[in-house]
């Protein structure tokens, strides 16, 4: 039986959709986003402005919720998007600073200095999301710094009944390319490693955010199957299994920056796996093609796309939530 408080129960229903799933979108890019925009226009990233951060934000924010159940924004250019949501979308803000800190080894995190659990709640939200990269692999030191990282987060979120949402994104601490197929055959033990590691009940975490254990462009016979295996559909389809074997907690697939068709098979996968992941937290799968379009042609054209094209997207990872569970039922409990 679940040991949540009231307060989290509530917070969790307001970002949930009635059946319990948790189909959420993401818009709490900071740095990657400002670097496409800047990119798109063919300026140095100095000259994207505040004004520019939050205007692309709250174009995302205002089109794409009536079809989510939440967004996730961050303090720094997210907080007049939110009040753009509609009525029907829950709210999560970010507490982490963007990136990580490239002056040590161990992709080390940190949260925005002028932020805490108790100003997150203040500004109205439903969670407190925190992103780390995490590899099983790492050195036991780095790991640790990073467990009593979010030990502490969890402890915060404990005093305030807010939901903690955990997204770790996995690498390879050799330097590897994480997109190629070599890291694509280690991916599924560095994501269960991970499950593993935060549904520990010392973290207070909530909700896992995680990547899906594959890479689907190298598993033979997937739509989107590049030429070069990694694994076969059985066996990446076990990888699923294992990983939602080991949560102990309710978790939610992230997109991890790949496109449309990538994500909603790698959800067909899940489905065919039959995991009992409890729903998505995406981003750029149904947004990123917009990033060029505002950054040339300004926003009235970013919301005439989002108003097509971004729409279309996200009903797509909608229709792929067919086999998603409520995350009532990872914590044995009825509402």
């Amino acid at each position: 039986m679940s040991k949540l408080s009231a307060g989290k129960l509530k917070h969790l229903k307001a970002l949930s959709n009635k059946d319990g799933i948790i189909a959420a979108a993401a818009m709490d890019q900071r740095g990657s986003l400002k670097k496409s925009i800047a990119s798109a226009k063919g300026v140095d990233q100095k000259e994207i402005t505040d004004q520019m951060m939050s205007e692309f934000k709250t174009a995302v924010t205002r089109i794409l919720t009536p079809h989510a159940s939440a967004i996730l924004l961050d303090p720094e250019w997210g907080l007049d998007a939110a009040k753009a949501r509609s009525a029907n979308a829950g709210l999560l803000l970010a507490y982490e600073e963007s990136g990580y800190d490239n002056t040590k080894p161990g992709r080390l995190p940190d949260l925005l200095p002028h932020v805490s659990v108790k100003r997150i709640v203040d500004w109205g939200a439903d969670a407190v999301k925190i992103l780390i990269y995490y590899s099983p692999f790492d050195d036991a030191g780095v790991n640790d710094i990073k467990h009593a990282f979010i030990e502490r987060i969890g402890a915060e979120c404990e005093t305030y009944e807010i939901p903690f949402f955990l997204e770790f994104v996995v690498y390879d601490p050799k330097g590897g390319d994480e997109k190629g197929l070599e890291y694509a055959k280690i991916k599924p033990a560095a994501v269960i490693g991970s499950m593993k590691e935060f549904s520990k009940s010392q973290y207070n975490v909530d909700v896992l955010k995680v990547e899906v254990p594959i890479n689907a462009h190298y598993v033979e016979g997937s739509a989107v199957y590049k030429g070069e295996k990694a694994y076969s559909m059985a066996e990446a389809l076990t990888h699923f299994r294992n990983a939602a074997e080991v949560a102990t907690k309710p978790f939610i697939y992230l997109s991890a920056g790949v496109g449309n068709a990538q994500f909603v098979e790698s959800l067909n996968m899940a489905t065919e796996a039959d995991t009992d992941y409890s729903g998505v937290l995406c981003g750029r799968a149904t947004w990123k093609d917009g990033m060029p379009i505002y950054g040339t042609k300004g926003l009235a054209a970013l919301e005439d796309w989002l108003s097509t094209e971004g729409v279309k997207n996200i009903n797509a990872v909608n229709a792929a939530l067919k086999g998603a569970k409520p995350w009532t039922k990872k914590l044995g409990i009825t509402l």
